[in-house]
């Protein structure tokens, strides 16, 4: 077995140095506190602090590879669309019409798919559905200092100034999913939040999606989750230290997620959910990866038919990408095994629809 050997002396100067960094960074996070729209100029010390952290300490987690390589999943609908025993054969059924999505078992036949079940439907009223490859991080400094995803700024540039219009001259245009660190909050003459970016860089609150620490409730121990309804962020814990965040759906006003304190009740590699038939609302979705149920039929599970993390787009689960809902359940998985309590804390760290949200 091969021995790994150690040079102390250089392995206690380089611990030195990611202290000292850690300090320097600590000292730092309130370099650009004094930034405004009535004081948009930088100071040397917030300008020094932008070009010696560029980007957030964080580290992007292992995709779930052999769920998104070895799963096939297909829209059908939205009509109603009949089930056959085999290609070309007799019809033993129907899809029912809604909002539907299959997990396909056979490809082989042209022009035909053979889903869960076993039953096979005609390919041409079939459209294949590709997963979300988008990943959390790891927090390797436990949101010393804040950050935030870009979610869609259309293209545009970002502003010299909080409530400034589009800028070339920044220089910057951020992308969808990009990483950005939050170097100063400020907010416009109409009360508006906006957040600094990078020198010079303003991009308006509507446009990201904050990654916030939050109070462990009381009672709470060992690993725990937190959900974030305003910013659409997940947050996983180890009592108070912040280990893992990423972007979730939520569900929409007419079927909100509800706040509060709970405990994972039931967890399944693999379920299919349905709900609404017969009315215009209606959906079933074979083959949902990594659920765990938190709140009666509300879970946090993995997601493959949109691609809209950020913002609320269920009908009250928490949707996350198959790779983000494969490291959650893993994780909730350890507090398990010691027959531990899992929770899962909901919230909302801002209200919708007012000023500077």
């Amino acid at each position: 077995m091969p021995v790994r050997v150690v040079n102390v002396k250089a392995a206690g100067l380089c611990l030195l140095l990611l202290l000292s960094a850690g300090l320097a960074n600590a000292a730092s996070v309130n370099a650009c506190s004094d930034v405004s729209a009535a004081n948009p100029t930088l100071s040397s010390d917030c300008l020094e602090w932008i070009e010696d952290f560029p980007a957030p300490d964080v580290e992007q987690i292992e995709a779930d590879s052999y769920s998104l390589d070895t799963y096939s999943f297909w829209k059908v609908g939205p009509d109603a669309i009949p089930t056959f025993d085999a290609p070309g054969g007799n019809v033993i059924g129907e899809i029912a019409a809604g909002y539907n999505y299959v997990s396909a078992l056979d490809l082989s036949v042209e022009g035909w798919l053979q889903i869960q079940g076993g039953a096979w439907v005609e390919r041409n009223g079939a459209e294949y559905a590709e997963a979300s490859h988008f990943r959390g991080v790891l927090l390797n400094d436990g949101l010393e200092t804040p950050f935030a995803w870009v979610l869609d700024t259309t293209g545009i540039y970002t502003s010299e100034y909080p409530g400034g219009e589009p800028s070339e001259a920044t220089g910057r245009v951020p992308l969808r999913s990009e990483l950005v660190n939050i170097y100063a909050e400020g907010t416009d003459f109409e009360g508006l939040t906006w957040y600094l970016i990078g020198p010079g860089q303003w991009i308006h609150q509507h446009f990201v999606s904050m990654v916030k620490p939050v109070a462990r409730p009381e009672g709470v121990s060992g690993h725990w989750v937190a959900i974030d309804l305003f910013e659409q962020t997940l947050v996983a814990y180890d009592d108070d230290t912040p280990i893992y965040g990423t972007l979730i759906s939520s569900g929409v006003e007419a079927w909100s997620t509800n706040e509060g304190l709970f405990t994972i009740w039931a967890r399944l590699p693999m379920d299919g959910m349905s709900g609404a038939t017969g009315a215009p609302e209606a959906y079933a979705l074979q083959s949902i990866p990594w659920v765990q149920y938190f709140d009666d039929s509300i879970s946090l599970h993995g997601t493959y038919w949109h691609d809209l993390f950020g913002y609320r787009h269920s009908h009250g689960c928490v949707n996350m990408t198959i790779s983000d809902a494969k490291w959650v359940y893993d994780w909730m998985g350890e507090q398990a095994s010691d027959d531990a309590d899992m929770y899962v804390y909901v919230y909302s760290s801002g209200a919708f629809g007012v000023a500077g949200s």
